[in-house]
């Protein structure tokens, strides 16, 4: 479907919004993948409150430019789409490495951490890392470690003058 001008405007204003509220974007190729696999890539994506847009190349590094992403013309060549990762990276990253995996036909053509572009090995490091509730939860539990310890450190002299106590007044009932 041919886009007139106005509707080219519209669709690179879209994409800079996106990429200035997403924490990183996926870039990939897909020639060939057939419907069911981008739904199911798609599904993904959206699980993890991502966006992916199958993009004209020419658009794409259009609106990169213009959101201050440098990106080398090879990265958009061919069929592209973006995954934009509004609020988990991570997930995003990794709901497109799997495709890839699953297909022959998706390939991880790189991405953009924040303003870092990433390389597609860099893309599968990313997807590897544990999702971000896991993450938090392992740091809370990093946070909550020294407060227990230290809890229990001001706990033991009392504790230790309650067995004391207590075993001074088994002695007594004892004798």
């Amino acid at each position: 479907m041919a886009l007139n001008k106005e509707q080219k405007k519209e669709r690179v204003a879209e994409y800079v919004e996106l990429l200035k509220k997403s924490q990183g974007v996926v870039l990939a190729e897909y020639g060939g993948l057939a419907a069911p696999g981008m739904n199911t890539l798609r599904d993904k994506i959206r699980e993890g409150q991502g966006e992916v847009h199958v993009v004209k190349n020419t658009l794409a590094a259009l609106a990169l430019k213009e959101a201050g992403l440098n990106i080398p013309p090879e990265k958009i060549a061919g069929s592209t789409l973006i995954a934009f990762g509004i609020s988990d990276v991570v997930g995003i990253a990794k709901a497109v490495v799997d495709a890839a995996k699953a297909s022959d036909f998706v390939k991880v053509k790189g991405g953009f951490l924040g303003a870092k572009l990433l390389t597609p090995e860099e893309v599968k490091t990313l997807a590897a890392l544990p999702p971000l509730p896991v993450i938090r939860a392992r740091l809370a539990g990093v946070l909550k470690a020294p407060a227990g310890k230290i809890a229990g450190v001001l706990q033991a002299p009392a504790r230790n003058m309650v067995g004391v106590c207590k075993a001074y007044s088994q002695k007594q009932a004892a004798a």
